[in-house]
């Protein structure tokens, strides 16, 4: 919106401060003047000549006196306000110069350039408060750009992927009319459900990243059991024996997303296990103010380093790439964007002998009546094992 041009806040500073001494400059001159007033009379008898033929004669004091001080006083403020104006704009110029440092900072910010810092000297007051959050805030820019550029170019690495899959195979198709049109067709369709699945879990990124949704009340240990239940048949088929327990976790938050994050956590622990009789160990509890879902399978051995960049988008192992059920490489990054929606966090930490321990930890809200869910475990064949 365009407004009109006026005086600058230094200029404005400036003409404060030195209206602010000719302010006080008046009351001191008028509190002189009237302490000259009540004791200096209007006349005053003046006696001249020797004692022996003295003569007599008035003479007005007070007009005297205001010729004479006038003048000097018209001559103190003059000087008072030069020295007001210009002490006040080098003062005023010292008071902004912060100002000046964190504007100069906000347009490089504006033309592209986040590394720049304010990087305020001296001791913390009022400016030093607002460049250190200025500072912080360029920070937090700085990463979420970066982030936002190699996700953009890590999904569009992904989604090349299948489109130039795609692609080959109708061009061999094309060139060599006998070719086997039942295996193109089944190549494609695996091929563009892959592709489908990769454009749902980036919709999916995104919503959880906008937190475009409404909060209502979601107990995790349901939704754990919820999960479990669906994932039963994978763990069938890879022989992975499930175990659940926990307290009932009262959080607030979106039931769709929630339900999301524990399936994901569940089929990465499944599907990222030993290749035989492997364990998926799913527990719920609560801490004073906050509720732990917290998801561990063996596996292989890992480092502290690699587990926490297994959250990154598009980021799998070496040995994740050609597994069944392999994903599209944002299962965890999914769970860390709706966990940190929901004011949470997300925790990767390596399980001594092997595997990966999962940890989300949410914000607890109050909920009436608290009942202990018993442990329950399952076997290969999905049948509980246990009250």
């Amino acid at each position: 919106m365009d407004r009109a041009s006026g005086l600058s806040v230094r200029a404005r500073l400036t003409l404060s401060y030195a209206g602010f001494l000719m302010l006080a400059g008046v009351l001191l001159l008028a509190a002189v003047w009237v302490f000259l007033l009540r004791y200096v009379p209007d006349q005053a008898l003046m006696i001249t000549g020797s004692m022996d033929a003295p003569h007599h004669g008035v003479f007005p004091v007070r007009s005297n006196l205001l010729r004479v001080f006038a003048p000097r006083a018209a001559a103190v403020f003059a000087f008072l306000l030069a020295f007001g104006l210009a002490g006040g704009w080098i003062l005023a110029g010292r008071m902004l110069a912060p100002m000046t440092r964190i504007a100069d900072a906000a347009r490089l910010a504006s033309a592209g350039s986040l590394s720049h810092r304010v990087r305020l000297p001296g001791r913390r007051d009022e400016f030093r408060a607002l460049a250190d959050a200025f500072d912080e805030m360029l920070a937090r820019l700085e990463t979420h750009v970066a982030e936002q550029q190699r996700f953009a170019a890590n999904a569009s690495h992904e989604l090349r992927t299948p489109l130039a899959t795609s692609k080959a195979l109708l061009d061999v198709a094309r060139s060599d009319p006998h070719h086997d049109a039942r295996r193109v067709l089944d190549r494609l369709h695996a091929v563009n459900s892959r592709a489908i699945d990769l454009t749902e879990a980036l919709l999916l990124l995104s919503r959880a990243g906008q937190r475009s949704f409404t909060r209502e009340p979601v107990d995790l240990s349901l939704l754990a059991e919820e999960a479990v239940e669906t994932l039963v048949p994978l763990a069938e088929q890879r022989g992975v024996t499930v175990e659940t327990e926990g307290d009932v976790t009262p959080t607030a938050g979106s039931h769709a997303l929630l339900l999301q994050l524990t399936t994901n956590l569940v089929h990465n622990a499944i599907v990222h296990n030993l290749p035989e009789r492997g364990s998926v160990r799913v527990g719920t509890g609560v801490r004073p103010g906050t509720v732990l879902l917290t998801v561990e399978n063996t596996g292989e051995e890992l480092t502290a380093q690699a587990a926490s960049t297994l959250a990154e988008p598009f980021r799998r192992g070496a040995e994740r790439v050609h597994a069944d059920h392999a994903g599209v490489g944002l299962g965890l990054a999914i769970v860390r964007s709706i966990a940190q929606a929901h004011d949470g966090t997300l925790t990767l930490t390596p399980r001594p002998g092997g595997g990966l321990r999962v940890t989300v930890e949410l914000p607890a809200t109050e909920l009436k009546g608290r009942i202990r869910t018993p442990a329950r475990t399952r076997d290969e064949s999905g049948r509980p094992r246990g009250a």
